[in-house]
C-alpha cells in the first residue's frame, strides 16, 4: 500500500525549477569541497516529528491529517513503519532517528513494552534491508511518561533511576542491532524546578554513574557508535543539567567522561540558552566535541522550543562554516528535528518542509565553502590577531613570559592602538557571498 501516492521521488531540478516537490538547491551527487552534498550533509528524517507529531499545541487537540489516523496501537505502528520507508525512499534520505515510544506504544508493564519494541525492531530490520535509508541514532524516551515527573537519572526515587536504566539497556540492544551510528541522551527532564527539594550533588553524581554504566553496557555488547549529549537549558525542566555545550562539557570533564562522548547541537536549543547555533557550534568544535545536529531552528518572537524547519540562510551559511571546519560530522549528521507547523496539516507538507530544510543547508554549504576556499574570515581573523604571533605576544601563547616581563613592556609602551572589528563590513561580505549563490543558481 501507498501512503503518498500522489508523490514521485523528489528530485533534483536546479532553482529555476517551479516544482514545489522538487530540489532547488540540493543535488545529492554534485561535490562540494571534494564531497557529495549527501556525504557531507548525511540528512536524517525526526521519526517523530514525521511520523507521530499530531499537530497539538498547550491550547488546542492535534489537526495533523494522516493516513494511518484511522489506527492505533501496535496495528498503527506497523503502518508507520511502512509509511515511513516510502517516505524516506522518496525523498531519498540516506538516515533516519527515533526514540523509542515512537516506533511501539509503551504497554502496561516494562516486558509488555519490550515486547512491542522488538516486534517493531525486527519490521524496521527487515525494511532496512532493501533500503539505503540507514540509522543515525535512537534514543529512550524518559521523559513523556508521568513516571519521569521528577526525572530519570537524576530522579530522587531509586527505582526510577533503574527503569531509566532498563530503558537506556534495551536502547543499545536495538542501536546494535539495527546498526545505528550513534546513542543521543537528551535530559529532558534531568534538572529541577526548585532548590528547596534537591540535592544537586547526588543528582549529578548519579547523572555521571548513569552514563558509565551505559558506557560499560554498549561495550559489553559490542556497540561501537558515538555517545551524544544534547544540550538544552530549560523546558521542560526550569534548569536542565544539560544547559548548554559549556555546562555539558564541564560535566563530562568532572566525571570523566570527555573521552566516550560528544554533543547532538540543536538549533532552537542554542537559541533558548541565550546563544546562537554557530556559537554553541563552535565551542563544541574548537574542544572537539561536535558529533551531529538537530537541525531546526526557533522564532525569535516566541520563547519556547517551535521547532521549526530551517530555512535561515544565514543560520544554515554559519552552522555548515563551523562543520566544515570540523572535517564534517563524521558518524554525526543533520537530522531534522522540526515540525510542520499546526496549519500545515496536510500529508504533502511533510515533503515541502523538508524539501525547504535540506535545500536551505545546500545553499549554506556552498556558500560556506566558498568562504573558507576565499579565506575570507580567516585573513580577517588572522591579521586582527597578529599581534600574538610576534614579540610579547608570541611569548604570551608559548607560555615563556611572566607578569614581571609582561608590567615591564607595559610600562614601556608610549601609544597602544586598536584597529576596528569591522563587525559591519564583514556582515556585508557575508551578504556579498549570499547574493552571488543565488544570482550564480538563477543564471
Amino acid at each position: 500500500m501507498s501512503y503518498f501516492s500522489a508523490i514521485s521521488k523528489i528530485q533534483f531540478e536546479g532553482p529555476s525549477s517551479t516544482n514545489p516537490f522538487a530540489f532547488k538547491h540540493y543535488n545529492p551527487d554534485e561535490k562540494i569541497g571534494g564531497k557529495t552534498m549527501e556525504e557531507t550533509l548525511r540528512f536524517a528524517v525526526a521519526y517523530w516529528h514525521t511520523f507521530t507529531f499530531e499537530g497539538n499545541d498547550s491550547f488546542g487537540v492535534g489537526t495533523m491529517l494522516r493516513p494511518w489516523d484511522h489506527l492505533s496501537g501496535m496495528d498503527q505502528a506497523k503502518v508507520r513503519v511502512e509509511a515511513a520507508f516510502e517516505f524516506f525512499e522518496k525523498l531519498d534520505v540516506p538516515y533516519f532517528c527515533f526514540h523509542d515510544v515512537d516506533i511501539a506504544p509503551e504497554g502496561n508493564t516494562l516486558a509488555e513494552t519490550y515486547k512491542n519494541l522488538d516486534e517493531i525492531v525486527a519490521m524496521l530490520k527487515e525494511y532496512m534491508k532493501t533500503s539505503k535509508t540507514k540509522l543515525l541514532w535512537n534514543t529512550a524516551n524518559n521523559f513523556t511518561n508521568p513516571r519521569w515527573l521528577h526525572g530519570a537519572a537524576t530522579a530522587p526515587n531509586a527505582d526510577i533511576f533503574a527503569y531509566a536504566a532498563a530503558k537506556v539497556k534495551k536502547g543499545l540492544e536495538m542501536a546494535k542491532e539495527l546498526g545505528a551510528e550513534n546513542y543521543v541522551f537528551w535530559g529532558g527532564r534531568e534538572g529541577y524546578e526548585t532548590l528547596l527539594n534537591t540535592d544537586m550533588k547526588l543528582e549529578l553524581d548519579n547523572l555521571g554513574r548513569f552514563f558509565h554504566m551505559a558506557l560499560d553496557y554498549a561495550k559489553e555488547i559490542g556497540f561501537t557508535g558515538q555517545f551524544l549529549i544534547e544540550p538544552k537549558p530549560k523546558e521542560p525542566t526550569k534548569h536542565q543539567y544539560d544547559f548548554d555545550v559549556a555546562t555539558g562539557l564541564a560535566f563530562l570533564q568532572k566525571y570523566d567522561l570527555a573521552d566516550h562522548f560528544k554533543f547532538n547541537v540543536e538549533a532552537n536549543h542554542a537559541t533558548l540558552a541565550g546563544h546562537t547555533f554557530e556559537h554553541e557550534l563552535r565551542t563544541a568544535r574548537i574542544n572537539g566535541m561536535l558529533g551531529s545536529v538537530d537541525a531546526n531552528q526557533g522564532d525569535m518572537l516566541l520563547g519556547w522550543d517551535t521547532d521549526e524547519f530551517p530555512t535561515d540562510l544565514y543560520s544554515t551559511t554559519l552552522a555548515m562554516y563551523e562543520i566544515l571546519l570540523n572535517g564534517g560530522l563524521g558518524s554525526g549528521g543533520l537530522n531534522f528535528d522540526a515540525k510542520v507547523r499546526r496549519g500545515s496539516f496536510e500529508a504533502e507538507d511533510l515533503f515541502h518542509a523538508h524539501i525547504a530544510g535540506m535545500d536551505s543547508f545546500a545553499i549554506g554549504l556552498k556558500v560556506a565553502n566558498r568562504l573558507l576556499e576565499d579565506k575570507v574570515f580567516e585573513d580577517f581573523i588572522a591579521e586582527r590577531y597578529e599581534s600574538y604571533t610576534k614579540g610579547i605576544g608570541l611569548e604570551i601563547v608559548q607560555g615563556k613570559t611572566n607578569f614581571h616581563q609582561l608590567e615591564q613592556h607595559a610600562l614601556s609602551l608610549r601609544d597602544i592602538r586598536n584597529t576596528s572589528g569591522r563587525h559591519e563590513r564583514l556582515r556585508a561580505i557575508l551578504n556579498q557571498y549570499l547574493l552571488a549563490e543565488q544570482l550564480s543558481s538563477v543564471q
